[in-house]
């Protein structure tokens, strides 16, 4: 496990996060409509688009506990950092974590990009190496998962990352705590979950649907 911690001053900015390049993507609208299942199997709607914590559902679908590599941990100050316009609602300077969650045996389920705000980011995340969920869960936290946008595209340090082709499907959320916005998450799956969803039931998503 590797954690960097790359401040950013003068011209200097950290290494990118791997954000998806979207064949389709929707907002909130579509979220609280849910999509055609010719479009997206509803196996797949209940992880991507359900306020449930993706960390548990990886669990119980896999029968195993999900552990975390810390790729990134990066002060990203004031920088909008190419994030969804959200990043804009989490307090600065901020601090920007990148994570693959994985099987004990080193099968990769998902990645997750979050921001923070740096000055009590070690409040929540007291263990680097547990997953958001499970720290914030330690801590008794009460939090409302706002999910906010959904995509479908590619990515190739994803497909590398996953070992899969692409494309992949995605989203970002907003964790509000007592009112406010903690956190903003960005995640994508790997098509490996196929194995325990079943297949994604992807038909006719284009750049106009």
């Amino acid at each position: 496990m590797t954690i960097t911690f790359t401040p950013t001053n003068n011209l200097t900015l950290p290494p990118a996060w791997h954000r998806l390049t979207p064949i389709w993507q929707g907002g909130e609208e579509i979220i609280q409509q849910s999509l055609p299942h010719t479009q997206l199997a509803p196996a797949w709607q209940l992880m991507l688009l359900g306020d449930g914590s993706p960390t548990r559902h990886l669990e119980l679908l896999t029968g195993e506990a999900v552990e975390v590599d810390v790729i990134d941990m990066s002060l990203i100050g004031m920088d909008l950092d190419a994030a969804p316009e959200l990043i804009q609602a989490v307090p600065g300077p901020r601090l920007r974590r990148q994570v693959w969650l994985r099987t004990p045996s080193g099968q990769r389920l998902a990645y997750a990009t979050s921001w923070w705000e740096a000055s009590h980011v070690d409040e929540y995340l007291q263990n680097r190496s547990l997953p958001i969920w499970a720290s914030l869960a330690r801590l008794r936290t009460e939090l409302y998962r706002d999910v906010r946008g959904i995509y479908y595209g590619d990515s190739l340090a994803l497909e590398s990352g996953f070992g899969v082709p692409g494309p992949f499907w995605g989203r970002h959320y907003l964790f509000w705590h007592h009112g406010q916005p903690l956190t903003l998450i960005y995640e994508v799956f790997s098509p490996y979950l196929t194995k325990y969803l079943g297949s994604m039931q992807l038909s006719a998503v284009n750049a106009d649907a």
